[in-house]
């Protein structure tokens, strides 16, 4: 577990300057209809590719102002190259322990940012219990979404929404452990907007929040059958099972194929490469069915780097869209 303990009162702690940008807020003209405005949290836009800059980068302030001299982390993918940019940027040591189904590039992107990467387990659990295993007095241990830290840093981009003068009436994001699902459930609140409605989207084969709410607890899924391996948590953080059922969200998923057309199409309408579990939100509001009723959306564009184009292209070729 945690080396560095986690204090009740976070946010007031001092730490270190954000380790994220303020991204841009972009009305799509392609996601738009009549009577229908979309607008996009251009979180992939972050320094290290996604919005794990956010919560990752303001626990590793945290951590660091407590005296953390080494931080460990268990990720695949985004949280593990986010927790590497933060450790660089603080001067601080990173190992990260990923499972052997991690991609090349992903950990070619985890070195690129100086950090050590240990290959461990079959999958993400093995190479978690591994990470926590290496932990030192005076090391951190940086979840990639089960922190309340990290949910407190994921909630400033609802800030950003609100300081840029814009109150959706729906909120879609894409969900994998549910970090990012608990920080925009704990922005929405900390706007007074809690009657502001999420749309909570999975692909099939990694959608641990469909199946807990509909056994009604957090249950464990089999494997993950996915492709959007950045989605690939086996079972939803307790947080997030909560702010589903504490908060009005509404579970959607999607196939691989959909989220996989959704990133070529938004490649083409703004310029921009997303990893498929991005795209499970980006499928939704592409669809528009989902978003019916509703005047002024945002959807969280939380970006990943591990995709590239010619996967992407190789993925569409393979899957129904």
């Amino acid at each position: 577990m945690t080396a560095i303990p986690i204090a009740p009162h976070a946010a007031a702690l001092p730490h270190t300057a954000p380790l994220h940008i303020v991204t841009p807020l972009l009305e799509s003209p392609a996601m738009s209809v009549q009577g229908r405005a979309v607008w996009l949290k251009m979180d992939a836009l972050q320094p290290a590719g996604s919005f794990k800059n956010r919560g990752i980068g303001y626990a590793c302030g945290v951590y660091a102002s407590r005296g953390a001299n080494r931080f460990v982390s268990s990720s695949g993918g985004n949280a593990g190259i986010a927790c590497a940019y933060a450790g660089r940027k603080l001067g601080i040591a990173v190992i990260v322990v990923v499972p052997e189904t991690a991609s090349p590039r992903a950990i070619e992107l985890i070195r690129r940012e100086q950090a050590d990467v240990i290959v461990h387990g079959a999958s993400f659990q093995e190479a978690n219990q591994y990470a926590q295993s290496l932990l030192r007095p005076l090391d951190a241990f940086i979840h990639p979404f089960d922190d309340p830290l990290l949910w407190e840093g994921h909630a400033g981009m609802i800030d950003e929404v609100a300081a840029a003068g814009v109150k959706p009436d729906a909120v879609v994001l894409s969900v994998g452990g549910g970090g990012l699902l608990c920080g925009v459930v704990e922005g929405l609140r900390r706007q007074g907007w809690h009657e502001v409605p999420v749309i909570a989207v999975e692909t099939a084969g990694a959608d641990s929040l469909a199946a807990a709410l509909a056994a009604g607890e957090p249950v464990t899924l089999p494997c993950i059958t996915s492709i959007a391996t950045s989605l690939g948590a086996r079972k939803v953080a307790q947080a997030a099972f909560d702010a589903a059922t504490s908060h009005p969200v509404s579970s959607r998923v999607v196939t691989d194929g959909a989220a996989v057309a959704a990133c070529l199409r938004f490649i083409d309408d703004h310029r921009v490469v997303v990893e498929p579990a991005c795209g499970a939100a980006l499928a939704v509001a592409y669809d528009g069915a989902a978003l019916d009723g509703f005047k002024n959306v945002l959807v969280i564009v939380c970006g990943g780097v591990t995709a590239t184009t010619a996967q992407l292209n190789a993925w569409a070729a393979q899957l129904p869209a």
